[in-house]
């Protein structure tokens, strides 16, 4: 497989405003711990980036009906009000007690509802209301401790997502461990047409180790950006960032009992939401491959710097599906060729895209502005602006800020 990496974007912080910003929006996605409490019935003006996003009027025209996006997490419980009628059957693959039905933290179901929640009974709703979740159980480091679970897990569970219905994975899972075993379950996902994303992890100012499977070439790894447009500390930057999406104070059920929602960050959010784009754009466009669908949202995502590069902290920009869905912007290139690599993919069943993570950049290696960025204390702060539209929306994105935020995370095996 091909590690041919693109390169990597060469800009400093001084990036200049498009014309008057009337409204500053911005967005990205994780889980903290110990956020302030958002009461059920208010949980849903707190989803910003719905409106930043311009939802309503996208759902005129595509809600991801038709889609199944395959839901790799602690569970999803089908019975919370938001979520009846979304969830299909799945797989567990911890082998423990329970099954993919029984979501022993919260998290999983809090994906599912912001992938494809319908926002009944006051509950988070998803980006793409009209798709539907297929729950794949796997276990965090928690849940390993306390129980006897299947060492295989992710690998099994990828592996029975790419032989399902699901036309989209979504993993708001990490691990610092590659295995070959998870490699090779997620080339095979490739092979039969998914497309694959995943949660760069929460750890920016804690290491910043890249973190799997989003590292793999095959993997679209996604950052979290928050409302102000600022790309949090706590989300990771190398190059396994392929965008970015919203993820700071969005809100999450705050545990297993599904009594209230908390408010919280991380890249586990914006791995859903950027799911739930996928969806929507796939929905609008049935025949396209997942080559076409990631290529349109890489074309359309927003950004001021030249096209084909890709920026360590938000990789091809901010994840734009309105560009797509209402103004028909974005090209879909060939079917059969992977918009980051531009080679040939192996799918038979339509293409998966592989990762910015492969790009025509040595591994581990960053541009001389990159690494001045990240050793620049000042910068990281958001002493400089980058200016990006979002969906006709003027938005102010600063590289820099937020608060820390956990993201779930699996023992290697």
């Amino acid at each position: 497989m091909s590690q041919t990496r693109m390169p990597r974007a060469s800009f400093g912080l001084g990036g200049h405003l498009f014309g008057a910003v009337a409204l500053v929006a911005a967005w990205s996605v994780a889980v903290a711990a110990g956020a302030p409490d958002a009461a059920a019935a208010d949980v849903q003006s707190k989803q910003w980036y719905l409106q930043a996003m311009q939802a309503e009027e996208m759902w005129k025209i595509s809600t991801g009906e038709g889609i199944k996006v395959a839901v790799i997490d602690t569970g999803v419980n089908p019975s919370t009000p938001s979520l009846k009628g979304q969830v299909l059957a799945g797989f567990d693959a911890t082998e423990a007690d329970g099954d993919e039905h029984d979501d022993y933290d919260g998290h999983g179901t809090t994906m599912a509802e912001l992938i494809a929640g319908t926002g009944n009974g006051g509950g988070l709703k998803g980006l793409a209301p009209g798709a539907k979740i297929i729950p794949m159980r796997i276990s965090d480091t928690e849940f390993q401790n306390a129980h006897s679970v299947n060492a295989y897990d992710s690998e099994d569970a990828i592996r029975a997502a790419a032989d399902g219905d699901a036309r989209v994975i979504s993993m708001s899972f990490g691990s610092e461990f590659p295995t070959d075993r998870e490699r090779e379950a997620v080339e095979y996902a490739q092979r039969k047409g998914k497309l694959f994303f995943a949660s760069v992890g929460n750890s920016g100012e804690k290491g910043n180790a890249e973190e799997y499977p989003a590292a793999y070439p095959d993997v679209v790894g996604v950052s979290a950006a928050d409302k102000n447009g600022k790309v949090g500390e706590f989300s990771q930057s190398s190059q396994i960032t392929d965008i970015a999406a919203p993820g700071v104070d969005v809100p999450y059920w705050c545990d297993e009992s599904f009594q209230k929602y908390c408010d919280g960050q991380g890249t586990s959010q914006a791995t859903a939401i950027a799911s739930a784009s996928a969806a929507l754009v796939w929905s609008a466009h049935p025949d396209w491959t997942a080559n076409q669908v990631l290529n349109v949202l890489f074309d359309t995502a927003g950004r001021d710097w030249e096209k084909d590069t890709v920026s360590k902290y938000l990789g091809h920009g901010l994840i734009r599906p309105s560009m797509n869905i209402l103004k028909g912007k974005g090209d879909p290139g060939d079917p059969d060729v992977s918009p980051l690599t531009n080679e040939k993919t192996s799918g038979s069943e339509g293409s998966a895209a592989p990762s910015a993570s492969a790009s025509s950049q040595p591994e581990g290696k960053d541009t001389a502005d990159d690494a001045a960025m990240a050793g620049s204390s000042a910068e990281k702060e958001g002493g400089g602006q980058l200016g990006l539209i979002l969906g006709g929306v003027a938005v102010l994105v600063v590289l820099g800020g937020g608060a820390f935020a956990l993201t779930r995370k699996r023992r290697s095996s």
